[in-house]
């Protein structure tokens, strides 16, 4: 009876033993894209302890090669309920973290460009409420550099004549929602967005900016760090057209405030 309760417990640990086996042998903890640097970026950004999964339904769409490393067009949608915030991130650039996105009362969406510094996965990370993030993301390749170069009103000394100034459309989604009365707000911000890796240029970007409708109703904030491209275009989806006039609200990192309004 003895030797058969041994016999038994030796067969209980090789199934744990073999799942150990397992998760020694993927250091990229699940990573479609098999970064060395996936696990670093999740405890940076996410949290040690963070409960994540990888999911097709965060989609991170951007091109296959970037031609112009300054300015990487990206489109970020999470159709996923509930969404808390959105997280992007690149494996690869010396400054890893791009925006983020708390929706609100806007859809888990978000055009913008950013620099790229060489190939990378793009990723975006959604959270949701029960604390889980929502991992998707592409591969761009790229000549490389987008982060050590300065903007071109740097080099002509043309963005402390336009620093701050906004434009902004909303109109008509092209896929509408419910009734068909969604929305899309499209703003520029016109800003050098420095990265601080400039020899002699120190980092200087829009850090914050918030949409508010013509309530004064904040219906999403976006926080956004020096690889987003200079003089950014964001673009931000509505199920239902707010009320205006719009208004956005928003300080770099050196204070300078922007306050604007979209009729």
């Amino acid at each position: 009876m003895h030797r058969r309760h041994l016999l038994l417990g030796s067969a209980m640990l090789v199934p744990a033993l073999a799942c150990a086996a397992v998760a020694a042998a993927d250091p990229f903890h699940g990573d479609p894209f098999k970064s060395h640097q996936w696990p670093e970026l999740k405890k940076e950004f996410l949290g040690a302890k963070a409960r994540v999964v990888f999911d097709e339904r965060v989609k991170v769409l951007g091109p296959a090669f970037a031609e112009d490393p300054m300015n990487v067009p990206i489109t970020v949608s999470a159709a996923l309920p509930g969404v808390q915030r959105i997280v992007v991130l690149v494996d690869r650039n010396p400054i890893r973290k791009v925006l983020e996105l708390q929706p609100m009362a806007a859809q888990p969406v978000v055009g913008f460009r950013f620099k790229l510094e060489q190939a990378s996965p793009v990723r975006a990370a959604a959270l949701l409420a029960d604390g889980v993030w929502h991992v998707g993301g592409v591969l761009v390749d790229s000549a490389g550099g987008g982060c050590t170069v300065p903007g071109g009103t740097r080099a002509d000394g043309s963005w402390s004549q336009t620093l701050g100034q906004v434009s902004g459309r909303l109109f008509a989604a092209s896929t509408p929602g419910p009734g068909d009365s969604a929305a899309r707000l499209r703003v520029r911000i016109m800003h050098p967005m420095d990265t601080g890796l400039v020899n002699g240029i120190p980092a200087f970007y829009v850090s914050r900016l918030t949409v508010r409708d013509g309530r004064e109703r904040e219906l999403l904030r976006i926080h956004t760090f020096e690889p987003v491209s200079e003089n950014p275009v964001f673009s931000f989806d509505f199920s239902a057209r707010p009320p205006g006039p719009l208004r956005i609200v928003g300080v770099d990192n050196n204070g300078n405030r922007i306050d604007s309004r979209v009729e």
